[in-house]
């Protein structure tokens, strides 16, 4: 894969920014820190050389000074809200994350819960945090949020919160997902900070859209492809542009809301410290851009996927039409169409060949490697299967997996477990392909190919189940499915 970032650049210039920011606020500052701590796969595929753990290795440069919140809501508790990337609640999420920071040596200082309305739910998760030794804080709903800001910076509205007690000069707060409460707790501690005495501050740490960049650069319409659910519009910051005579690029929600932030920091302040959106911001990412046109065809590709994407959830009955449209109009502002991602028309010329569903694979060579349908594989698991004998070197006519290894797991299959379906998915395929690297020097060879499969692009004619998905993504495939079930199936 060409490079066209610098994450060693990014991890020193990142880090010394923020403890230059620290500076200015009297050696305390809240950072709301929005995407993905340390696993932000969308900005290592756009960003070619970003590491999906390069803001978490950037915090652990400023350990010694930072301490964590973790913010979760209230009202997603109570509806189970799911991280959809993951497949977990945003709770579940929360505990996760509160590990993963522990066990890198970052301090977690507490857990703060917010939109709390006396939820039975919260309530119990509360309690499950501080059976794990986590301080609990709750946050409470405000009337007239986040218009009426003489009732919201008053004592009856930041100052019902509880304040959360910190130790450390640089506060992190970050949360499962948007919509959390992240910089309205950012806010509520600024009130009560300065109610005490502290002139802290406070700033934003998002990575998209990169600022200092084109509004209409790939890399930032791949950001709104990504947040197409959401109706983010990156823009031209206005009050960057009027006080600065500078154009650089934020998105719609931070410029709506700032005319407000300026009135909340005048109450809590007395000023405000910010002369735009832009200026809250402390993100280095767009100076560490070493090879422009990698990073631009990197998120053309981004893009078609997300396009896809959208259109798997709309025929899912998970997303409405409107989604795909707005994407559409992305492709058109970036110069591509679906054919620039080459397993596609591979694909589906190999569907029209067989008269079956197809998947085809490129490899990090380029290669392409298709899989079809058969009575043993479904097309998935036969183009994995096909990927591995290629990178190992193995004849395609050569049987890597024996029949003894397949025999007894469809019978399990439709014998004991009632399937209708005889054919092996990608995991059941790959423990066959394991067993029979026992004895099997080539299957050894193919297995010990996995890896290798990171990065690579798939396609596939049809929706695939989400054992399959899954497989893929475990592996580090990016994979694209037509929207379109095989035999018209309604349930997959």
């Amino acid at each position: 894969m060409k490079i066209g970032f610098d994450n060693e650049k990014y991890l020193s210039m990142q880090s010394q920014h923020i403890r230059e920011r620290i500076s200015k606020f009297n050696n305390k500052l809240y950072l709301e820190f929005g995407g993905k701590l340390f696993d932000d796969y969308h900005a290592s595929r756009v960003l070619p050389g970003f590491e999906p753990d390069s803001k978490l290795r950037m915090l652990m440069q400023l350990s010694d000074q930072a301490e964590i919140i973790i913010v979760i809501s209230a009202n997603d508790i109570d509806k189970n809200k799911v991280r959809g990337d993951l497949g977990i609640t945003y709770d579940e999420d929360v505990i996760r994350l509160y590990e993963a920071f522990t066990q890198c040596g970052l301090y977690v200082g507490s857990v703060c819960i917010t939109q709390y309305a006396g939820q039975e739910s919260a309530d119990l998760f509360r309690k499950h945090l501080e059976k794990l030794g986590l301080k609990v804080y709750l946050h409470y709903p405000i009337s007239g949020y986040p218009g009426n800001t003489s009732f919201i910076v008053s004592d009856e509205g930041y100052g019902k919160n509880d304040f959360i007690e910190t130790s450390r000069p640089l506060v992190v707060i970050t949360a499962p997902g948007p919509g959390s409460g992240k910089m309205a707790t950012c806010l509520s501690q600024l009130y009560h900070e300065h109610k005490r005495g502290i002139a802290a501050g406070y700033a934003k740490f998002e990575t998209f859209p990169i600022w200092n960049i084109p509004l209409k650069h790939p890399v930032n319409l791949a950001y709104e492809a990504a947040t197409a659910d959401l109706n983010d519009v990156n823009m031209i910051d206005p009050f960057h542009m009027e006080a600065y005579g500078v154009t650089t690029v934020n998105y719609n929600r931070d410029v709506e809301i700032f005319p407000v932030l300026q009135t909340m920091f005048e109450k809590i302040c007395g000023e405000c410290p910010y002369k735009s959106p832009t200026d809250m911001g402390v993100n280095m990412a767009g100076n560490c851009i070493i090879d422009d046109e990698v990073c631009q065809e990197a998120s053309r590709q981004e893009i078609i996927r997300r396009y896809y994407k959208t259109l798997t959830e709309i025929a899912l009955g998970n997303a409405p039409e409107e989604q795909a449209f707005k994407i559409e109009l992305l492709l058109k502002q970036a110069h591509t169409n679906v054919t620039d991602r080459k397993v596609i028309p591979a694909c589906l010329e190999m569907e029209e060949r067989t008269g079956a569903p197809a998947a085809a694979m490129e490899l990090e060579d380029g290669r392409m490697v298709f899989g079809k349908t058969s009575r043993l594989l479904g097309a998935s698991s036969a183009l994995l299967l096909n990927a591995l004998k290629e990178l190992a070197g193995v004849d395609h006519e050569e049987h890597v997996i024996s029949p003894e290894a397949l025999a007894p797991i469809q019978t399990l299959k439709t014998q004991y477990l009632g399937s209708k379906n005889p054919r092996l998915h990608s995991d059941e395929t790959l423990i066959a392909l394991s067993i029979s690297a026992a004895t099997n020097p080539s299957a050894r060879r193919a297995l010990e190919q996995l890896p290798r499969l990171n990065g690579c692009q798939a396609h596939a004619s049809v929706l695939l189940s989400s054992v399959d998905i899954n497989e893929f993504k475990k592996l580090g495939v990016q994979l694209t499915c037509e929207p379109k079930y095989e035999k018209e199936k309604s349930y997959h």
